[in-house]
């Protein structure tokens, strides 16, 4: 089954806690702190490869989470860092971040890696903590956060050349003829039910050329599998627009043409604006000196298209038609695709997560406050310890937190919560 969408949700590893343990030194209050510092949790990297064509990895299985890093040890022996989960995608993923729709990376290139959520930071040990007037810290910081997200996976295939036309036009018999590809072939509509890949060699040149299933009429606007279809489209180069000119499935071939390449331009202009040849096929079953080609080849060549005549079953026109290609590929310049799309701004993310920040709301008769770092400081604190109830009181405090709560009208013996735990508010002053 050809899979080119997903949804998953990944999340990093934790950062390891910092530990808490002591020397047994004599002469040395408690021995004398020697915690070590947790390790890092574990990204989640998506690397592009050449080994899958599809996403159907991603069908059942959705969660990814990496591996958390290991909190420290005595003695100042840091916790092992989490290791990085590494996600294999096909050439040709764009990874889309689900809440704001933007891009996080086009993975283009096999071998290529792009770090999606980046692991949480090891907490340091009791032994940072010590000082002339705690000599035996008896609290460490936790570890930081895990990062998690939703994403969406979408594969557009990577081809230099795209085959496009309406149901049944040859395009699948075309890339069989052109190519070592063996899609499925049959005289009914929708044969090819997802796209197909060859490679083209024209003298010392290869490219890859692309079978997309048929387009119908309506499918800009997802009628059929329009927007499945249509979106392979958009990194071909060139299209070859195919066209039965024999009339065999009772169609016009200029009303086929322009339907198309309606289709094109009300789902793109990108597409619309792409290099398109013209392969009037099945051409062995129609007359070149015919009123209706003639009329078809007069009406395209007029809109500044080259016209082909071709019958791929019998391999008649079909080098002529692959030369013109290669030759309008050489002319190409490659253009990055990141360029069409709103690109995720990761910088702007960590501003908006400043662990510094520490927000207030009022509920239940309670004042809560929240905040990154207020949190990992508060994971971290000992409530049997006074030195560690202290350093979180003063974390509380400096950040001038107690003014803007009395500003929005704290008093003595009202309650501030902090998680689950809540605090009587006791004024020393």
């Amino acid at each position: 089954m050809f899979v080119d969408r997903a949804k998953i949700h990944i999340a990093s590893g934790k950062g390891g806690n910092g530990a808490v343990t002591f020397r047994r030194e004599p002469y040395v209050p408690e021995g004398g702190p020697d915690g070590g510092d947790g390790g890092k949790g574990g990204d989640v990297v998506f690397e592009a490869t050449k080994d899958l064509r599809t996403l159907m990895d991603f069908r059942y299985k959705k969660k990814y989470k990496a591996q958390d890093g290991e909190n420290g040890r005595k003695k100042k022996q840091y916790g092992k860092y989490g290791e990085d989960l590494v996600i294999k995608v096909p050439e040709g993923t764009m990874i889309f971040d689900e809440e704001s729709g933007k891009l996080l990376a086009d993975l283009t290139t096999a071998g290529t890696r792009f770090i999606a959520a980046k692991g949480g930071k090891g907490g340091k040990g009791n032994v940072h903590f010590k000082s002339s007037t705690r000599q035996a810290p008896n609290f460490a910081e936790a570890g930081g956060f895990s990062k998690e997200r939703d994403v969406i996976l979408e594969l557009k295939l990577i081809a230099d050349v795209g085959l496009v036309g309406f149901p049944n036009v040859g395009k699948s018999t075309l890339l069989s003829v052109c190519t070592k590809a063996r899609p499925k072939i049959a005289n009914y509509h929708f044969t090819t039910i997802a796209p197909n890949l060859g490679v083209v060699t024209v003298g010392d040149t290869d490219f890859v050329m692309a079978d997309i299933a048929g387009i119908i009429e309506g499918a800009s606007k997802g009628a059929g599998m329009g927007f499945q279809f249509l979106k392979h489209v958009e990194r071909t180069k060139v299209l070859i627009h195919v066209v039965d000119v024999s009339g065999s499935e009772g169609r016009d071939p200029v009303d086929d043409f322009e339907k198309i390449n309606k289709e094109l331009a009300d789902y793109s202009d990108r597409l619309a604006a792409k290099p398109q040849i013209v392969c009037a096929n099945k051409i062995d079953m129609a007359d070149t000196d015919s009123e209706e080609y003639l009329r078809f080849k007069e009406h395209v060549e007029a809109k500044g298209y080259k016209v082909f005549p071709v019958s791929a079953p019998i391999n008649i026109g079909t080098q002529e038609l692959m030369n013109e290609a290669a030759a309008v590929l050489s002319t190409i310049e490659d253009v990055p695709e990141e360029s069409f799309y709103e690109m995720f701004d990761f910088e702007a993310e960590e501003r908006d997560e400043d662990y510094s920040v520490i927000t207030i709301r009022e509920e239940d008769d309670a004042y809560v406050l929240e905040g990154r770092q207020l949190l990992k400081i508060f994971n971290s604190t000992n409530f049997n310890d006074i030195g560690s109830l202290r350093y979180l009181y003063k974390y509380i405090e400096k950040s001038g937190i107690i003014d803007q709560l009395k500003e929005r009208g704290l008093e003595e013996g009202d309650t501030i919560r902090i998680e689950d735990f809540e605090f009587e508010y006791i004024d020393e002053f």
